[in-house]
């Protein structure tokens, strides 16, 4: 009982923490000051508390690590060349480790044979393959369409979560399918949307909660881990000091945010990723405005 009070606190907490980074990032920049990039310490306990609370809320909910992170750190100076390796690399390390205390504690079932394994390595493939075709039309398509495409079809999967959360969907493959290709899609043309159309999906095809929230770490930090290395091999460039500390504070959260996962009612922690979906979607919608 005090370990699930516990935990919930810290969930609570981190959301709100989460909510305050996205609200200053989204519509008070004045706010931030510069920073001293050269700090050392301060920096680097810095990035590493953003990465905690960042990863934290991802892991427990399967969306929201890159989403937060990545305009904050544009508005404290880093450039994207150093935020993109540094945010894959730390994702594909926290993701992984979410995976496997996911399976530990019960979650999931990554077990050769299940559905979950199944499941993991068909998005998976979606998510090298489908990008095929979203780097043809990156290219030629406005960055606003684009980001409003993606902002609207996030929020209708929130709205869909919230209306049908009374109700459970049975299990459907062609679902399962259509919303790996469709967020690998996302992924390629605007690198984001990412998490929460395959949380959420996952959700809307019949899978367990508990089951989309620790499948969407592992696969997403395959991803990345595919990601990290082409984009090593194109730029061949890393923010050594940005990577450790977020590495530092991902791990970190990793436990407490597996366990959570656990101890949360299903139905509780499915209207979580519901309002989780609908916030990113609205912030990418306000954004545009």
């Amino acid at each position: 009982m005090i370990e699930r009070r516990i935990l919930r606190a810290l969930w609570v907490g981190s959301i709100l923490v989460i909510a305050a980074m996205l609200f200053i990032a989204t519509f008070y920049r004045e706010l931030l000051f510069d920073i001293n990039l050269s700090a050392g310490t301060v920096v680097f306990f810095s990035l590493a508390a953003m990465a905690f609370f960042a990863e934290y809320v991802d892991a427990s909910l399967g969306m929201g690590y890159g989403t937060t992170l990545t305009p904050v750190l544009l508005l404290l100076g880093y450039e994207p060349l150093e935020i993109v390796p540094a945010l894959l690399f730390s994702q594909f390390l926290s993701g992984i480790l979410a995976g496997f205390l996911h399976h530990k504690f019960g979650n999931v079932d990554f077990r050769k044979g299940t559905r979950s394994r199944k499941i993991t390595l068909a998005l998976f493939s979606c998510a090298i393959f489908g990008t095929l075709g979203a780097v043809i039309l990156a290219v030629s398509l406005p960055k606003e369409i684009v980001k409003c495409y993606i902002g609207a079809m996030i929020f209708a999967m929130g709205i869909l979560m919230l209306f049908s959360s009374s109700s459970r969907i049975r299990f459907s493959w062609p679902r399962i399918t259509f919303i790996g290709a469709l967020a690998a899609f996302n992924k390629g043309i605007s690198g984001g949307g990412y998490g929460p159309l395959v949380t959420g999906g996952q959700i809307m095809s019949g899978v367990p909660e508990k089951n989309a929230v620790s499948i969407t770490s592992l696969v997403e930090g395959l991803v990345c881990l595919v990601g990290f290395i082409l984009y090593q091999i194109a730029h061949g460039e890393m923010n050594v000091m940005m990577t450790v500390a977020l590495v530092s504070g991902a791990i970190l959260s990793t436990p407490a945010a597996t366990r959570t996962v656990r101890v949360l009612p299903d139905k509780i922690l499915r209207r979580a990723v519901a309002y989780a979906t609908l916030i990113l979607g609205t912030l990418i919608l306000i954004k545009l405005i």
